[in-house]
């Protein structure tokens, strides 16, 4: 029979508003009588903050924070990637280049905010992992909890009746759940096992490994270095700051830290579509390369094909860019030598319709002795198409039937004032225009092997019979990339852990009934809602059953084990 219990007697009449009124309140005592509860104070309030930093919902909004942050980043030009772009940027939007400037938006990844979103989260992580570390060590070092009072009560539960001995029946179930890989005990009348482990497991490592990525990316950022050289055919660079073309670099790095290495680009090949909807797609970009890596390293040789760089140490050779070098000569008035070299040129299109200029800064003197300087113009196309194209563009990327266009000029280019000049540009603004006899500007179309006499006998420019080839080459050297790889690959597989794996228990109680014959309790407990449980169980109870065969009792419907919820006969 159920126990009842009698109902509170009903409050005299008249008291229902002083009770509505104490269940109102906290305290019936009198206000005056309250105890002052103490402020938090410095330590309380300091508590509390970090009880809020280090909870997971914190961490989450951090990363998602941080996300967030770096989109811009992406989409606005950065002045430690290209300063151009950012001039140009605030010299189109003056207003808005002045918000970004004080957000700090040219410099995201090294902005104050960015920064401390980045602290805070890895402060966080910190605070997550380690109470969480202990905690899953305790679980190892401890055992699985015993069994419930009733286990039938439980979502997944089996039942049944069987001759075997109770102490038979654990021994099969130890034996059962051990081999399954579960961590089993005997615990008073039942089995207790649990298994699943992995995925607190895995859901640790998920979070060391985030941790892990943000040192080897702040690693890498504050130690990096990047440079682009640009090399002719023919010659050589030494991983030196003054053979760069460009240069930049983190934080903390030094010279001091550059890999010591050389290489000498000995030829660059470069093939080509000829026919069908993909003609001028390149087929084959390689450059063959002469390195020797240290200060006495030897001679090696490799070939360099994008997306396959050159490693040396921790420095990566990356093949970026490749375009044309006509030979020029230049002589002066009395016919003297005073320029001859390979000039690269830009190039403009995916055709290689290259631009840039020619700088003769010494030795040069005119009809009349003095000395001055000379600059060219210079527009080159690897593939003319004749007047027939109705354009100076080249057809083709190769060097099929190449010209070079040249425009002169003389005077001073500005070199010994002190300001750096690009070599891919003229200052003209003292620089005079060499017109031919009718006055107008002086300019040639020139082949391979053509020369070209300035006006007044002011001397020749000779397009060589050889148009070298060049490469630009950028040499990265960013450590901790392979932490950053490793970390990414430990958190794809923490995260699969803690998502796929199910942490479960499972008992097996044997004991004896009134009637001297065995019963076998059996039920299983998931972390969660899952079809696994009462499967698994239901298999489990199969094997054991087969062990622990039901008794014979045609009068008792539980001869037979009761198939868990959601398992198959």
């Amino acid at each position: 029979m159920s126990k009842t219990t009698a109902p509170d007697p009903a409050p005299p009449a008249g008291e229902d508003q002083d009770l509505g009124a104490a269940g109102s309140q906290l305290s019936t005592a009198p206000k005056e009588d309250l105890p002052n509860l103490p402020a938090l104070g410095v330590i309380g309030w300091a508590r509390w903050f970090w009880r809020q930093l280090t909870s997971m919902r914190v961490a989450l909004l951090l990363l998602l924070l941080l996300s967030l942050g770096a989109i811009p980043g992406s989409l606005i030009p950065q002045s430690g990637q290209d300063e151009t772009k950012v001039a140009d940027f605030r010299r189109n939007h003056e207003t808005l280049g002045e918000i970004y400037d004080k957000l700090g938006l040219f410099h995201v990844y090294g902005s104050v905010w960015f920064s401390a979103i980045y602290i805070l989260l890895f402060i966080s992580l910190i605070g997550c992992i380690v109470p969480r570390t202990w905690q899953f060590v305790g679980q190892l070092r401890g055992r699985p909890p015993g069994a419930p009072k009733r286990l039938t009560r439980l979502p997944a539960h089996t039942t049944w009746r069987t001759t075997a001995e109770p102490e038979q029946v654990h021994e099969a179930a130890l034996a059962l759940l051990k081999k399954r890989r579960f961590r089993a005990h005997l615990a008073g009348d039942a089995v207790a096992a649990e298994k699943g482990y992995v995925r607190e497991l895995g859901n640790l490592v998920f979070h060391i490994a985030l941790i892990v990525m943000l040192v080897a990316f702040a690693w890498g950022q504050l130690y990096k270095s990047e440079g682009n050289k640009l090399v002719v055919e023919g010659a050589g660079f030494s991983n030196t700051l003054t053979q760069y073309d460009d240069f930049k670099s983190g934080n903390l790095f030094s010279s001091d830290d550059l890999v010591p290495f050389s290489f000498n680009l000995k030829k660059f090949t470069g093939t080509y579509e000829r026919t069908g909807p993909n003609k001028g797609t390149p087929r084959t970009y390689q450059a063959s390369l002469d390195f020797s890596a240290g200060p006495y390293g030897k001679d090696e040789k490799t070939t360099v094909r994008v997306n396959h760089p050159l490693e040396i140490g921790d420095s990566k050779v990356y093949l970026v860019s490749h375009g044309y070098a006509p030979v020029i000569t230049v002589r002066d008035a009395q016919g003297k030598v005073v320029y001859e070299d390979a000039v690269p040129l830009l190039p403009l299109d995916a055709n290689v319709t290259s631009s840039g200029v020619v700088k003769v800064l010494d030795g040069y003197r005119n009809a009349q002795g003095k000395k001055e300087q000379l600059g060219f113009n210079a527009f080159f196309v690897p593939t003319y198409g004749g007047h027939a194209s109705g354009t100076m563009l080249s057809q083709f990327p190769a060097l099929d039937s190449p010209l070079l266009a040249l425009s002169a000029y003389h005077g001073d280019l500005g070199a010994d004032s002190g300001i750096p000049q690009s070599v891919y540009q003229m200052d003209k603004t003292n620089m005079k225009e060499f017109k031919d006899s009718k006055g107008k500007l002086f300019k040639r179309l020139l082949r391979p092997g053509d020369s070209m006499t300035l006006p007044n006998g002011a001397g020749s420019v000779t397009f060589g019979k050889t148009v070298k080839e060049w490469a630009g080459f950028q040499v990265v050297q960013e450590p901790g990339g392979g932490w950053a790889l490793a970390g990414s690959i430990a958190a794809i597989g923490g995260l699969a852990a803690s998502l796929f794996i199910q942490r479960r228990r499972v008992w097996v109680r044997a004991v004896k009934g009134a009637d001297g014959v065995t019963v076998v309790e059996m039920a299983g407990l998931g972390r969660s809602e899952s079809a696994k449980v009462p499967e698994e169980l239901g298999d489990l109870a199969g094997i054991l059953y087969d062990q622990a065969p039901g008794a014979p009792d045609p009068d008792d419907p539980a001869d037979t084990p009761v198939p868990a919820e959601g398992a198959e006969k």
